[in-house]
Parts: structure tokens; sequence; C-alpha cells
């Protein structure tokens, strides 16, 4: 199965320069922070991860509070980013729609799911989203408030051409997701890891649980 579909890169993901000191230290904060939650978090090892000074991650972002918030800002944005870019190569007009939903969840996992943002978005959400659900506002907005709506109307394009058997695009939408994520959310809460190799089976199981509810009858 082909699933070789090039992914646009977002703009903000496109720069050509090498990556920046503050780049390095979102990433080891990143990392830090779903390893070892807000409180077993420290600046040194922050740095130490990061391969720089103490003082220049207080001079790029600042303390650890603000560290956390940049981190949680920063890996909202790209798991967002990558989301629709993967949403962009939906299979709007099927030529097989197992096949091609099979390849596009296998997309959606590689790309905006089990890659660092997301592994690192998920874990954050579950150790730090109710002791900071102020921090998480944007992902509210970025995640449920923008992404089902968006997926919906791909669903409503599907069931508009006759693919599928949708009155409500937006539940579909939902449970597509979930589907999606059933088998993975809960080891990427808990900071393990999906194996690429299992990815193909588990996109495939999501899809044939979905199409025995939404195909044409």
């Amino acid at each position: 199965m082909d699933h070789t579909t090039q992914i646009p890169i977002p703009a903000s993901a496109a720069s050509s320069g090498a990556r920046t000191k503050r780049d390095a230290i979102i990433d080891a904060a990143a990392a830090i922070f779903s390893e070892s939650g807000y409180s077993g978090a420290s600046i040194d090892a922050i740095a130490a991860r990061a391969e720089v000074s103490r003082q220049t991650v207080y001079n790029q972002i600042g303390d650890k509070e603000k560290v956390f918030k940049a981190v949680v800002a920063d890996v909202t944005q790209r798991s967002s980013a990558a989301f629709f870019a993967v949403l962009e190569t939906f299979p709007d007009a099927p030529k097989d729609l197992e096949v091609d939903l099979v390849a596009f969840a296998v997309r959606l996992l590689r790309v905006a799911v089990c890659e660092p943002s997301g592994r690192w978005l998920l874990r954050l959400l579950s150790l730090e989203g109710t002791r900071h659900p102020e921090l998480f506002a944007t992902w509210r907005e970025y995640g449920p408030g923008r992404k089902h709506p968006a997926m919906a109307a791909r669903f409503a394009l599907l069931a508009h051409g006759g693919y599928l058997d949708v009155e409500d695009p937006s539940l579909a939408a939902r449970q597509f997701m979930a589907l999606v994520m059933s088998d993975v959310r809960s080891d990427l809460q808990l900071g393990i890891p999906i194996p690429e190799s299992e990815l193909d089976g588990l996109a495939r199981n999501a899809v044939r649980t979905f199409l025995k509810a939404f195909s044409k009858r």
C-alpha cells in the first residue's frame, strides 16, 4: 500500500536556516516536561539536554514557567499545522474508498499524532492539563475547535459525492478521529512511542470499523 503522498510543509516549518538555540531549548524542554512533568523539570536539565548554558535559556525564553508556556504554545502550533497539512491530502474523490482512507489515516498518525510534537502535546495534556488549564486554551481552540469542523467538511463532501452514508458529518468526523486515536492515545499519554511498523494495521482497523457504520448501504 502506497503511503508516500507528499505532505505540504507548513510555512512556519519551512525555514531554510539552521535550528536556532530557541528551537533546541523548546525541543529539550518539551521532552523533559513530557518525561518528568512541570514539577520534576528544571532549567539545568533543560539546558543540559539542549546543550546550551543555563543563562542562554533565561536569555532566550525566561524562567521555567515561561519555558513551559512557550513549549505548550509551540507544540500546539506545530501539531495543528501538521494536522492541517495532512488534511490537504484527504481523499475527496477516492478511487478506492477504504484504501485511500487507510492511507490518509496512516499519514495522520505518522505526521500529526505520533511525531514528537503530537506525542509531547498528548503527554503534556495528560500530565498538566488539569493543573494548568489556562495554558491549553490554544489547544482547545485549535484542537476540537478547528480540527473537527474541518474534518467534518471533508466527510460532507464524501457523502455528497455518494461515497458515504452520513447524516451528520460532524459526528462522522469525531468518530473517525476517535477510531484512529483509539489504539494509540493511552500509550502516547504514557510517553510510549508507537512503532512505525504498527501504523498500517492501526489505520486499517480504524477505517474498517468506520466504514461498517458509514459506508453506502
